[in-house]
C-alpha cells in the first residue's frame, strides 16, 4: 500500500528538486510543460517489491512500458535518487515519477500544413512556429494547430494513436512565435520531459516591452494562478495564497526611451508568464491585447506619434515575444544542442521603427 501526496504534504521527505519546484502540473492548468508527476509514499508496512509493479498498480491508466520507459530515462526517483526498474520499494520509500502528458480520447486529423523545422533526427525535432498557429487541439482549435501539422510530416509519434499532444513537451502561446521542441519516440518524450521538469533546458525569449525599466538586469518573482475575475488571463499573487511559483529573469537588450527590449530567461514555465508578470511590474508587453499592452501607455499627446504608434500595432497585431533559444541535452548522445531562431519580420520591422523614432524625437 502507498499513499499519494500533493503539493500540500509534509516537506519533511522533500528532496532536493521537491523544494526547488512545483511538480503538479495536471491536464486542467495549462503549463507551458506538458508532463505529469506523481508522488507516492510507500506504507510503513510495504513489503519488498519491484518498483515497476509498484507504481503499476498505484497507477490503472498507465502501461508497464510507460513506467519502464520513465526509469530507462531516469525519471523515476526514490528517496531523492534515480532508480532502475528491478529496484525493490521498502517502507517509507518517497517514490516520484515523471511522464510524459496522459493519453486523452481526442481524434486528430493529420493535416498539409507547412511548418519550419529547423532540426531533426530519430529522437526529436525541432520546430520554428509563426505567430498565430495553435500550438495543439483544444476548445474552438480542433484542426489548423501545429500538432495536425507534425501528424502530416511525421508518423509514429509518441502517444500519437491516443493523445491530442503527441510529441510535446511544452507549448508557447498562440501569437508567440519561436523554437518548439517534438520528441519523436517514447524514450525521448520521457528524457526531454524530465529536462524541463528539472529546469535544464535553455529558454531566451526576446520581447518588447512598455516603458523604460528602472535597471538593466532584473528578476520578476510571484505566484501564477488564473485570474479570480477572468479565468482567461494569469495574475500574480505576490503573497503566495494562490497560483504556483513562477520566476523570470530579464536583461535589457535596447531601450527606445516609451519602450524597452529586453532578454527573458524562464526558471519557471508557467501559462502567459513573461506577459503576466511583466504587467504586474507595470511594464506590459507591447501590442499584448490581453494585458493591456495594445494602447498607448507611454509618449507624448501628438496626433502624429498616435499615428506612429497605431502603424506598429498594424505591422505586430500581437504582443511583441519571440521564443529565440532553446538548449537541451540529445536523449541518445549526451550532447548539449542549442538552437537559435532570428526574430520574425513583424518585429524587425516594429523595432527598426522605434530605432529611427529614438533617433529624431526628444524621448524624457
Amino acid at each position: 500500500m502507498a499513499r499519494k501526496e500533493g503539493k500540500d504534504s509534509s516537506q519533511e521527505d522533500d528532496n532536493r528538486l521537491m523544494k526547488e519546484i512545483d511538480f503538479n502540473s495536471d491536464s486542467n492548468d495549462e503549463q507551458d510543460e506538458l508532463y505529469e508527476h506523481h508522488r507516492f509514499v510507500a506504507d510503513k508496512n510495504q513489503g519488498l517489491l519491484r518498483i515497476d509493479k509498484f507504481i503499476f498498480n498505484l497507477l490503472a491508466q498507465t502501461s508497464r512500458n510507460r513506467i519502464q520507459q520513465a526509469a530507462k530515462a531516469g525519471s523515476i526517483w526514490v528517496n531523492g535518487k534515480s532508480v532502475k526498474p528491478n529496484y525493490r520499494v521498502r517502507p517509507d520509500d518517497v517514490v516520484q515519477i515523471i511522464l510524459d502528458h496522459p493519453p486523452r480520447e481526442v481524434e486528430l486529423i493529420a493535416e498539409e500544413i507547412p511548418i519550419n523545422v529547423v532540426y531533426e533526427d530519430e529522437s526529436f525535432c525541432i520546430v520554428n512556429k509563426e505567430a498565430g498557429m495553435v500550438v495543439h487541439p483544444g476548445y474552438a482549435n480542433y484542426t489548423g494547430t501545429l500538432v495536425n501539422a507534425v501528424l502530416f510530416r511525421m508518423k509514429n509519434l509518441p502517444s500519437a494513436a491516443s493523445s491530442e499532444r503527441p510529441g510535446l513537451v511544452h507549448r508557447i502561446d498562440k501569437d508567440t512565435s519561436g523554437l518548439l521542441v517534438i520528441a519523436l519516440s517514447d524514450f525521448a518524450m520521457v528524457h526531454i520531459s524530465k529536462q524541463f521538469f528539472e529546469r535544464s533546458t535553455d529558454r531566451l525569449y526576446t520581447a518588447l516591452v512598455w516603458g523604460d525599466l528602472a535597471e538593466d538586469n532584473g528578476t520578476i518573482t510571484g505566484n501564477l494562478g488564473r485570474s479570480l475575475k477572468d479565468r482567461k488571463v494569469m495574475s500574480v499573487f505576490p503573497e503566495g495564497d494562490f497560483g504556483k511559483h513562477a520566476v523570470t529573469h530579464y536583461k535589457v537588450l535596447e531601450r527606445f526611451g516609451y519602450v524597452t527590449l529586453v532578454e527573458c530567461k524562464l526558471e519557471t514555465g508557467r501559462t502567459h508568464q513573461i506577459r503576466a508578470h511583466f504587467q504586474y511590474i507595470g511594464h506590459p508587453l507591447f501590442g499584448d491585447p490581453t494585458y493591456g499592452g495594445n494602447k498607448i501607455l507611454k509618449g507624448v499627446n501628438t496626433a502624429k506619434y498616435k499615428q506612429f504608434i497605431n502603424n506598429n500595432f498594424e505591422l505586430l497585431p500581437r504582443q511583441a515575444l519571440h521564443a529565440r533559444t532553446l538548449g537541451l541535452t540529445h536523449p541518445i548522445s549526451g550532447e548539449r544542442h542549442i538552437f537559435e531562431s532570428d526574430l520574425p519580420e513583424d518585429m524587425v520591422k516594429v523595432l527598426e521603427r522605434w530605432r529611427n523614432y529614438s533617433l529624431y524625437h526628444s524621448v524624457d
